[in-house]
C-alpha cells in the first residue's frame, strides 16, 4: 500500500504482547511506529502460562522472531488425574507451552528502544479527516494514519469509542500460578511435567503445564510448573470478597496479588488440599504468588472506529479455556497488516479488517462460553448443572480446552 512518498506512521496504544506483535509487524512492513505503554516500569516479569498455537508462530516469524526450542517446554501427552491422585485418563497431544515473559522479551527485543515509551498514558484520541491525533497526559500531541488500540481488556480507548459496552462476568474466576520445577517433590514432578494436567473436583477444574523458568531457561530442573484453577464466585458476594484487601479497599475488576488477603489464600490453599489431586495441591500450595482473575465476556459491533483500530483484548474478552488470548491478538495484527498492504487505501483495508477480525472474535468468545458453561452453572440451578455436567467428561475436556477451534 502506498499512500504517501514517506513512511506512513502508526500509533500503538499499549505495549503488552498485542501491541508488540501490531508494531513488530507493521515496522516490518515499512511502518513508522511508535508504541506508548502507560506502565513506566518494564513489563517483563508479568503473566505467567500461554499456550502456543500455529498461527502464534507464523506471527512470531513474521514479526522477525527466530523459533527455536528455547520458545517454550514441549509436551507430548494430555493427562486427566482423580481426587486421589490416580490417572484416569489419558491421551497424545503434542504442544509448545510458553511464558508471558519469554514472549515479551523475544517481542520486545525485536522493536527498537527509541520507539517504546513507557509511562505514555494516552488521555484523549481526535479522528481527523487524514490522520488520527493522541493526546498524552504531559499535554505533547501525537499525530499519525493510524492509531491501535492495544491496551488491554480494560481499553480506555474502547471505552471512549464504545461508552455504552462493558465486560460481562461469567461468575468464577481463575486462580493462576507459578512454582520452580526444584521446590516440588520428586513424585510430583515425575507425574506433572512433560503433560499438561486436568483434575475435575465437583464444581471445578484445574489445569496446569510446565513452562520456563527464571532466565526464560526450558532445560530440566529449572523450569516452573504454570496452573490455572476454575472456581465459582458469586457477583454479589463471593467476588467482593475476593476484591477487598485488608484496608476495606474493593478492587474492582482484579485485585493486585501481594494485596489479596491472607485469609483469602489460606481459604483457596486449604479447599486445593481438600479438593484437589495430592500433586495439583502441591502446586497451588507452593506457588510464591498466585493471584486470581475474575473471567468476563466482551464483544464489540465493530473494529474500526475512524483511524482507530481495536486490537486483541481491548476488542474482544474470551474466556481463557480456548487458550486463544495471545494468539488472537497476534493474528489481529497479522490481519491488519496484510489488509493494509493489499488495499490501496487505509479506509479501505481497516474495513477489510475489522469485517474479518470481529466476525472471528465473535467466534472465540462463543466457543469459549461453550467450554466455560460447567463453572458458570455452579450458580444457577440444579437443572443447569445437571446438563452442563453432561458435556464435562475427561476426554471431551482434554479434547477441547487450549487447543484452537477450526471455524
Amino acid at each position: 500500500m502506498t499512500t504517501h512518498c514517506l513512511r506512513p506512521k502508526a500509533i500503538v496504544v499499549g505495549g503488552s504482547l498485542g501491541g508488540l506483535f501490531a508494531a513488530n509487524l507493521l515496522s516490518r512492513s515499512g511502518w513508522q511506529v511508535d508504541v506508548f505503554e502507560r506502565v513506566p516500569e518494564e513489563l517483563a516479569g508479568r503473566g505467567a502460562g500461554i499456550v502456543t498455537h500455529p498461527e502464534l508462530f507464523e506471527a512470531l516469524t513474521a514479526a522477525g522472531v527466530e523459533i527455536d526450542d528455547s520458545i517454550g517446554v514441549q509436551v507430548k501427552s494430555r493427562i486427566t488425574f482423580a481426587q486421589d491422585g490416580s490417572v484416569i485418563s489419558e491421551r497424545d497431544l503434542p504442544q509448545t507451552l510458553t511464558a508471558w515473559g519469554k514472549m515479551y522479551h523475544v517481542l520486545r527485543s525485536a522493536f527498537p528502544d527509541a520507539h517504546y515509551h513507557s509511562g505514555g498514558t494516552v488521555v484523549s484520541v481526535e479522528n481527523e479527516a487524514e490522520h488520527a491525533s493522541v493526546t498524552l497526559s504531559d499535554g505533547t500531541v501525537h499525530r499519525a494514519e493510524l492509531v491501535i488500540a492495544a491496551d488491554g481488556f480494560k481499553s480506555s480507548l474502547r471505552d471512549r469509542v464504545l461508552p455504552d459496552v462493558r465486560l460481562q462476568y461469567a461468575g468464577y474466576v481463575a486462580w493462576r500460578g507459578l512454582v520452580d520445577e526444584n521446590a516440588l517433590t520428586q513424585d510430583t514432578r515425575d507425574a506433572l511435567f512433560e503433560k499438561f494436567a486436568f483434575c475435575l473436583p465437583p464444581h471445578e477444574q484445574i489445569l496446569g503445564y510446565p513452562v520456563a523458568g527464571q532466565g526464560n531457561s526450558t532445560n530440566p530442573g529449572e523450569r516452573r510448573y504454570n496452573f490455572v484453577w476454575y472456581r465459582a464466585a458469586s457477583e454479589d458476594v463471593a467476588l467482593p470478597n475476593l476484591l477487598t484487601d485488608t484496608t476495606g479497599k474493593r478492587w474492582a475488576g482484579g485485585i493486585p496479588p501481594t494485596l489479596i488477603r491472607p485469609d483469602v489464600l489460606e481459604d483457596m490453599e486449604g479447599a486445593a488440599v481438600s479438593l484437589l489431586a495430592p500433586q495439583f495441591a502441591e502446586v497451588v500450595t507452593k506457588a510464591t504468588q498466585p493471584l486470581f482473575q475474575p473471567i468476563f465476556d466482551l464483544e464489540v459491533p465493530q473494529m474500526v472506529f475512524g483511524r482507530v483500530a481495536l486490537l486483541g483484548d481491548a476488542a474482544f474478552v474470551a474466556r481463557p479455556h480456548c487458550g486463544m488470548g495471545v494468539t488472537k491478538a497476534a493474528g489481529d495484527a497479522m490481519a491488519l497488516v496484510e489488509s493494509l498492504n493489499r488495499n490501496t487505501t487505509i479506509a479501505d483495508a481497516l474495513n477489510e479488517y475489522s469485517d474479518a477480525r470481529t466476525q472471528f472474535g465473535n467466534a472465540i468468545v462463543q466457543h469459549a462460553r461453550h467450554l466455560g458453561v460447567y463453572m458458570q452453572a455452579q450458580l444457577k440451578t440444579g437443572v443447569d448443572r445437571e446438563m452442563a455436567d453432561r458435556f464435562r467428561t475427561p476426554e471431551a475436556v482434554m479434547r477441547e480446552t487450549a487447543v484452537a477451534p477450526h471455524f
